[in-house]
């Protein structure tokens, strides 16, 4: 589609949860406010995420930090299965893991997930098409809907999704300019947080 304007895309994931999700821990708390503090110079426009309460409160804590931005929720923000592959799309050495890790899927999930997926694309990717303004929008979601959009970026094969992970109140930046390839400028970026509250909702293996 023929655009006019650059947008922006910054994903990040919410902050630590408490383990029963119900919210966030006081670290996720303190992970919100430092990632609102690190955006607060940015021109956002909009600050959607998902419904569940991690995403919702983390979001909150963000918009404290920015001036004149009201979260927003949205269904296509939320934590859901994207694309769950067939065997034949794996590469064979890691076809039995994934498969495995996605077995657990109900019907609905395997339907609903990926219906909101598209959408996501369609709502938050691309070039700006209705006016000559760069956009600036923040998504805060989770850590399958964030490898979703960066693996589009890179235009991945679906499966793709599978294997990129995302510490909480990381900083994920895509951008979209006319007449080019998405460019992904920032991956899992963690520099607005001390060392003590990196790496959380990072597998404890993957830690560096």
């Amino acid at each position: 589609m023929t655009g006019t304007a650059t947008s922006y895309l910054y994903l990040a994931r919410h902050g630590e949860a408490t383990p029963d999700e119900s919210g966030l821990t006081d670290a996720g708390r303190r992970q919100a406010t430092l990632l609102g503090r690190r955006l607060s110079d940015l021109p956002l426009t909009a600050v959607h995420h998902g419904p569940l309460p991690r995403a919702a409160q983390t979001a909150r804590l963000v918009a404290d930090e920015l001036e004149g931005v009201t979260p927003h929720v949205s269904e296509i923000a939320g934590d859901y299965v994207p694309h769950i592959p067939e065997r034949q799309e794996l590469p064979a050495e890691a076809a039995d893991f994934y498969l495995d890790f996605l077995a657990g899927a109900t019907d609905e999930e395997r339907e609903h997930g990926p219906a909101l997926a598209r959408a996501a694309l369609r709502r938050f990717t691309g070039v700006v098409t209705d006016g000559d303004q760069d956009r600036h929008e923040l998504v805060v979601t989770h850590n399958f809907l964030i490898a979703w959009l960066v693996r589009d970026a890179l235009h991945a094969p679906k499966w793709r999704w599978l294997g990129l992970n995302h510490c909480n109140a990381a900083l994920t930046v895509i951008r979209y300019a006319p007449g080019r390839a998405a460019s992904v400028l920032l991956s899992n970026d963690m520099r607005h947080l001390p060392a003590e509250l990196r790496w959380t909702g990072f597998p404890p293996e993957l830690h560096v």
